[in-house]
């Protein structure tokens, strides 16, 4: 009987270090989106609030700028401190007009959770900023913002898009960043060397979507 139960218990365990073993090299699979390569004469748009303005930092310290320099392509940044997403919505069209890019990066919604704002109104508004940038020929990247908290984590909200959308995101750095006291200037806002991370892992991210 001993036997049989050291028997039954080694299979269980070779049968649970296999299931590990698959969730591991399924997780190892490569799920981002793929965006068309981007021209080096191409313009990307940084859209969104404090965040992409660069609060916390010096202008040409702001994560725009130091993605301009690593993808080298003309990144423009345009970020209204304190804008919800509302406001956002009303403003891009006059920006695509004026930039007119090739692709947007898109980082809104912070100042809802902030202000304690309908989160599905912020939701469905990023939606609308998205499908009218579509609506022109317009790649996106959707960056997600951290709820505020002792804990931060993504709003769930941002991923819920991304996957609606099949949207090319990244939905984990501006939390750890915002996480380190190395890397931000206050509660909200990275410092210098927070942005430059920020630019990293989002030149990166266009790396694996052969964007760049």
């Amino acid at each position: 009987m001993i036997n049989i139960l050291r028997n039954q218990s080694r299979r269980a365990i070779a049968l649970l270090a296999g299931l590990v073993i698959a969730a591991a090299i399924a997780g190892c699979g490569d799920s981002t989106v793929k965006l068309p390569r981007l021209p080096g004469d191409a313009v990307v748009l940084a859209f969104g609030d404090s965040l992409t303005f660069g609060t916390g930092a010096t202008p040409d310290k702001s994560y725009p700028a130091a993605l301009e320099r690593r993808i080298g392509r003309k990144v423009v940044a345009a970020g209204i401190p304190g804008e919800i997403s509302a406001a956002g919505l009303a403003r891009l069209p006059e920006v695509l007009d004026e930039v007119q890019p090739k692709l947007l990066i898109l980082c809104h919604g912070g100042n809802d959770m902030l202000r304690k704002l309908s989160s599905k109104q912020a939701a469905d508004n990023i939606r609308a900023m998205v499908s009218m940038a579509r609506s022109r020929g317009i790649e996106v990247m959707l960056l997600g913002v951290p709820s505020p908290g002792l804990l931060l984590s993504t709003a769930d909200h941002y991923d819920e898009i991304a996957r609606e959308m099949k949207l090319a995101y990244e939905g984990k750095v501006l939390a750890r960043i915002l996480s380190d006291s190395a890397l931000k200037a206050d509660a909200f806002h990275p410092n210098a060397e927070g942005y430059q991370r920020l630019a990293e892992v989002l030149a990166e991210l266009l790396k694996k979507s052969g964007a760049i």
